[in-house]
């Protein structure tokens, strides 16, 4: 049963709260001889997680423990303990260990968020919390971001319950609350308030990346994430005179601000080539034919926007957002009323930065310049960038397990423009990948899908995302 953590009653604690799951304890769900039952079972799992409204408004509104149960108890019917943890009242994250054939290898993180964005029922073709399944489709918020990937992630631990297989690594599953607001009740929380369940771990897959993009030219690209984009959301405030509207005032902290934020959005930052997007240039050209060797990136001369321009444009969107840094004004807030010039002006911030040595303190320098002498910015969030080593053994895994189910496919790194609780993760030493396998067919606007209106995945997409799960979370060394 699952043991739980936070002032619900359910469990004393004393259950390992990593969970287990042995050789010799896999039998205990009834064999079914249906031919894919892990298929059938992550599709169910996402509709009906999807039913259960989780959605995250910010401030910590929500409530993900309704979720985090069904999760638990789903586990539970493979074996597992499952943890339930409580960071505050209703924000519940659950964590189970499932033990590997090889205790010498190192342990594997598998993380995937329990909320949702929120959703307007008016907007939608179908009701946004129904799971509805329909012309071979499973609606609803969260079917690709990421209930999804939970339902596949659930589907094919129990599957290894049943027919007795396993893991060669401890695998160490994780469902958080709050990754869509700032993981503060989640990943965070997690880290450093309960650091020893991720014992072990030395790497993670979580969203997002494995999904098939259809390029111009005919290919199925496959991108795989190996980096993230650091967080730098910033609070700008302008201070002036306060005055009458119709007295002339150099001292307007509207105006101040108003010309600080355009200097900001107009920068044009320059070019940063990290290791993850030169691998994926190189990667893409090999995948798409469009000629670029290690000597010409080398070239201090090298044009990527050049590059990028005669790239297929389907894949040159997975570079032209992390090829630099960037700041884009998104609020504004001054005034009270048309004939008073006020004394103080704020505006928000949304900064990413690279990984690199000096990349964080190039941006505050570039900050400083922008703003001027008459605004003052600071951090409103902040956390670090990413990066994952492509040549590493996990990467080569998670490329053969894809290309096993798509032959003739491109498996590709990139880094992401945004982040994940990849971020939080990685203060443990965990380095982190985007790795939730879909089949996606052509014309299936995935990235638009994310946060958008009539959000759903196709029943195919999961059948073979849980396959390519197993092979690769079975296999991994």
């Amino acid at each position: 049963m699952a043991s739980t953590v936070g002032g619900n009653p359910g469990g004393d604690g004393r259950e390992d709260p990593a969970g287990d799951l042995r050789g010799d304890q896999r039998g205990d769900l009834r064999p079914d001889l249906r031919p894919d039952l892990r298929g059938d079972e992550a599709v169910r799992f996402t509709s009906e997680l999807i039913r259960i409204d989780t959605s995250n408004h910010g401030g910590g509104d929500c409530r993900e423990r309704p979720a985090a149960e069904y999760v638990a108890e789903r586990l539970a019917e493979a074996g597992l303990s499952p943890l339930v943890l409580e960071s505050a009242p209703g924000r519940a994250n659950v964590v189970a260990r499932i033990r590997g054939s090889e205790p010498g290898l190192p342990a594997l993180l598998v993380h995937g968020h329990l909320d949702v964005v929120p959703a307007q029922a008016a907007d939608w073709s179908v009701p946004p919390f129904s799971g509805e399944i329909r012309d071979g489709e499973v609606w609803g918020r969260g079917a690709v971001d990421m209930k999804g990937m939970d339902a596949m992630v659930l589907a094919v631990a129990r599957s290894w319950a049943r027919e007795g297989r396993g893991p060669r690594r401890d695998i160490v599953l994780c469902f958080t609350a709050d990754e869509e607001d700032n993981a503060a009740a989640g990943a965070d929380w997690l880290v450093r308030k309960h650091a020893d369940l991720f014992e072990g771990c030395i790497e993670a897959i979580g969203e997002m990346g494995a999904y098939t993009v259809h390029t111009a030219g005919g290919q199925r690209l496959y991108p795989v994430a190996a980096g993230e984009r650091g967080t730098a959301w910033l609070r700008l405030t302008a201070r002036g005179r306060a005055g009458h509207g119709s007295k002339p005032n150099r001292e307007n902290a509207v105006t101040r601000l108003s010309a600080a934020m355009t200097r900001i959005g107009e920068h044009r930052w320059p070019v940063r080539i990290t290791p993850t997007v030169r691998a994926g240039l190189l990667a893409l050209a090999t995948a798409t034919g469009t000629a670029l060797s290690e000597a010409e990136l080398d070239d201090p001369s090298f044009d990527v926007d050049s590059y990028l321009a005669r790239l297929d444009p389907v894949a040159a969107q997975f570079v032209a957002g992390t090829v630099r840094n960037s700041a884009n004004p998104t609020v504004l807030r001054a005034g009270y009323k048309t004939n008073v010039i006020p004394g103080l002006a704020e505006g928000e911030v949304d900064g990413r930065t690279l990984p690199g040595p000096g990349l964080a303190e190039e941006f505050e320098a570039v900050l400083d310049e922008l703003t001027g002498p008459d605004v003052d910015w600071a951090y409103q969030h902040r956390s670090q960038a990413l990066t994952a080593p492509v040549d590493a053994a996990i990467f080569a895994a998670m490329r053969d397990a894809v290309l096993a189910h798509d032959p003739g496919a491109h498996v590709v790194p990139f880094s992401m423009t945004g982040g994940t609780d990849a971020k939080q993760f990685a203060q443990l030493g965990i380095a982190g990948y985007g790795f939730s396998p879909l089949r996606l067919p052509p014309g299936f606007d995935f990235q638009g899908l994310f946060h958008g209106v009539d959000e759903r995945v196709p029943v195919d997409a999961l059948r073979f995302g849980a396959g390519v799960l197993d092979d690769f979370l079975r296999t991994v060394g």
